[in-house]
């Protein structure tokens, strides 16, 4: 018999959150022979990987890219660039460091990030990332875009 209470929390409580991890994980492991070969492997851990370029006259942030690495992937969370710093390649070239980082480091043959219309999915796709995926009014108002590029 399934209990029909349920509690409803708004705030983080770490240790549920992580005992829910551990056993999606456990059973995501247990469904899928590809998971299941990864657990206990250096690729089964996501490894931060984050680039910073500051600039050279004030030392503040002139732009940076926050990601990780999880099996062959390379996970783009953020990419920016201060206002004063734009148009000049810089962008690009965090983008390029990630992806050389991620090719040549921890062995990834691919990348993916999400962004919104009015952020950069032209600037993506100018360096060679393909759409792979498109939801509109997320948030509302706003189309997100998941876009992915395999490393040669």
């Amino acid at each position: 018999m399934v209990c029909r209470m349920f509690r409803i929390e708004t705030e983080v409580d770490k240790e549920r959150r992580d005992l829910l991890h551990a056993r999606l994980r456990d059973t995501n492991t247990a469904a899928s022979p590809v998971l299941a070969a990864l657990r206990g492997t250096p690729g089964e851990r996501q490894v931060p990987l984050h680039v910073w370029a500051m600039d050279e006259r004030s030392g503040e942030l002139a732009g940076g890219l926050v990601g990780h690495t999880w099996t062959s992937w390379l996970h783009v969370t953020y990419l920016w660039v201060a206002g004063r710093h734009r148009g000049a390649g810089l962008g690009g070239a965090l983008l390029a460091q990630a992806e050389r980082t991620a090719r040549t480091d921890r062995a990834c043959t691919a990348v993916r990030l999400e962004t919104w219309d009015f952020q950069a999915p032209e600037f993506y796709r100018k360096h060679g990332y393909d759409v792979v995926c498109v939801i509109p009014d997320y948030p509302p108002g706003i189309t997100e875009y998941t876009l992915v590029k395999r490393l040669g």
